[in-house]
């Protein structure tokens, strides 16, 4: 068990979090950081299942175009390393980012010069492969003016009942005109912990569309954080978790609007079995002047047992008054009228049950078009199912 402060490497002390701002629902008490060992990523153990099969994967890069571990691209590329990294996300931020910043480290950057297109998507996986051990990743993402490129990024373990601590910082950087689609997939063993710091910022008139799949770990925290800075910048992001067991998930997404005339639209869904819980805690932020501000943000959980438990807390803070800014957020169990209307047609229950949460799911599937990137969502989100549905 771990001490009020916990005494890590370099004279870092991790505080007991619970009842801080943001930690409300994820208690680490009994969590000693000191107690596993740093370590690297594993990029290529058998036994580590992937979250998702990529709809094609970059092979050839066009010119320019740099994905590498930042340690090399400080050899090669020290001023494009040295302008970007830390720039959304500084050691101050909390023990955690802190840690990630001091400690051994798994680290990416992905770089797209100035009008670019990246034509297939960039596959990224980092592997926990033992027990014991605290892998710190960290992922640099920048898009100069006008490139487009698909991240696809996935946090594994070697091990279903691998024992450790995965901590990420993302920074995803988009230039004016960028386009960037970012799936990130977390299947974790459901013995780990899981702590995330995710940020990105939008240029003008650039987009994102940002994916979040949570489904492993036992105990996490992950922040997502979105910063409109430039006009006529746009954020998709959308989220699915499906947990069993005692599983707890925690994400905390921001909507920052910074400069007017941008758009924000945020969907987080959730099934929930066993004894599992999540939250989501969101919030819309416009600043002053970010006038014609259009957000929104949803969070919807669906409980299919008596003993799982969600939360769903949206906010605002508005600071201009010509915006459209709107949420909404439920949580129930499985509708019993539904269940009765299928089951009247002939169906078994366990059927009918599954044909309710695939209803219920296919609302954020359906947020992209026809084509491989909806497909392999899909399929992941299938193949989930099936697994806590068979638990």
């Amino acid at each position: 068990m771990a001490s009020a402060a916990t005494e890590l490497p370099g004279g870092l002390q991790l505080p007991q979090f619970k009842g801080r701002p943001g930690w409300e629902f994820t208690d680490i008490s009994g969590l000693d950081l000191a107690a596993y060992e740093r370590v690297a990523s594993d990029r290529t153990p058998a036994a580590a299942v992937p979250v998702f099969d990529l709809p094609g994967d970059a092979e050839g890069l066009p010119d320019g175009v740099i994905v590498s571990s930042l340690d090399d691209a400080m050899a090669e590329h020290g001023e494009l390393v040295q302008r970007h990294l830390g720039s959304l996300v500084s050691a101050d931020t909390d023990a955690f980012v802190a840690l990630n910043d001091a400690g051994i480290r798994d680290t990416v950057l992905v770089y797209v010069p100035r009008g670019v297109a990246v034509p297939a998507p960039i596959s990224l996986t980092s592997v926990q492969s033992r027990s014991g051990t605290l892998l710190n990743r960290r992922t640099l993402i920048v898009l100069e003016q006008g490139a487009q490129a698909d991240v696809w990024e996935q946090y594994l373990s070697a091990d279903e009942e691998l024992d450790g601590v995965f901590n990420t910082v993302v920074e995803l950087i988009l230039g004016g005109n960028a386009k960037l689609r970012f799936v990130s997939g977390q299947d974790l063993s459901e013995r780990s912990w899981v702590f995330g710091t995710h940020r990105a910022e939008v240029g003008r008139d650039a987009a994102l569309d940002w994916v979040a799949l949570g489904f492993g770990s036992a105990q996490g925290h992950v922040r997502m954080e979105t910063r409109l800075s430039g006009q006529g910048a746009d954020a998709r992001v959308t989220g699915a978790y499906a947990t069993h067991g005692r599983q707890h998930i925690d994400f905390d997404t921001t909507q920052e609007h910074a400069a007017p005339n941008t758009t924000s639209d945020l969907a987080f869904r959730g099934v929930l079995q066993g004894r599992s819980s999540a939250v989501w805690k969101g919030n819309i932020i416009v600043d002053p002047g970010a006038q014609k501000t259009d957000a929104f943000q949803e969070s919807r959980n669906l409980l299919i047992s008596k003993r799982a438990h969600a939360d769903a807390i949206p906010g605002l803070e508005i600071q201009a008054n010509d915006v459209r800014c709107t949420h909404a957020a439920a949580v129930a169990q499985v509708d019993p009228e539904q269940l009765f209307y299928l089951r009247s047609h002939g169906l078994p229950e366990d059927d009918a049950k599954r044909l309710v949460i695939e209803g219920f799911l296919a609302a954020l599937v359906e947020r992209f078009p026809d084509g491989p990137v909806r497909e392999t969502l899909a399929a992941a989100l299938e193949r989930r199912l099936q697994l806590i549905l068979a638990g």
